[in-house]
C-alpha cells in the first residue's frame, strides 16, 4: 500500500508481531517484523533477521518516511502462557526491607513450620512472632 501524509495513521493500526515489507522515500527495502509504535514520537520499531537466529536487528523508523508498505503476515504468538503466572507463594516467602540473615532464618524455618512476613516481623504458627535484632 502507498503511504500519504496519514502514515502514522495507517502504521499505528499494525499489530505487535506482524511482519511487513517497508520501502523508505530514501528507496530503501526491507522487511521485519513490527515491535511497537511509539505514537508521541512517531517512531516504528522492528525487528529483523533470521527468525531463529540469535542475532537480531533493531530498526527506529520514522513513520513519515515510510514510501510503501505491505503487510507480509502475522506472526505465531511467541508468548508462553505458563511462564506469565507468578507463584505468588513464592513471593510472599520474600521479606521486604529486611536484612539476608532475617531471610536466612525465615527461609529455615519455613522449611519445618509455617511462617509469614508481617513487614520486618516473622510470625510462627500466626502466634510467634521474631522481631529484629534476630539473635538466638
Amino acid at each position: 500500500m502507498a503511504m500519504d501524509g496519514s502514515n502514522a495513521a495507517v502504521v499505528e493500526e499494525l499489530a505487535v508481531g506482524c511482519f511487513v515489507s517497508i520501502k523508505t522515500t530514501l528507496d530503501d527495502d526491507f522487511q521485519g517484523q513490527v515491535i511497537t509504535f511509539d505514537r508521541p514520537s512517531n517512531i516504528l520499531i522492528l525487528q529483523g533477521g533470521l527468525k531463529g537466529g540469535p542475532k537480531r536487528n533493531i530498526r527506529l523508523l520514522k513513520a513519515n518516511y515510510i514510501k510503501e508498505l505491505s503487510y507480509l503476515g502475522q506472526a505465531e504468538d511467541p508468548l508462553d502462557i505458563k511462564n506469565c503466572y507468578l507463584d505468588l507463594n513464592k513471593c510472599e516467602r520474600i521479606g521486604v526491607g529486611v536484612t539476608s540473615q532475617a531471610q536466612n532464618i525465615f527461609d529455615a524455618l519455613s522449611k519445618t513450620l509455617p511462617v509469614s512476613w508481617d513487614k520486618t516481623v516473622i510470625v510462627v504458627m500466626n502466634e510467634v512472632r521474631v522481631s529484629s535484632p534476630y539473635l538466638p
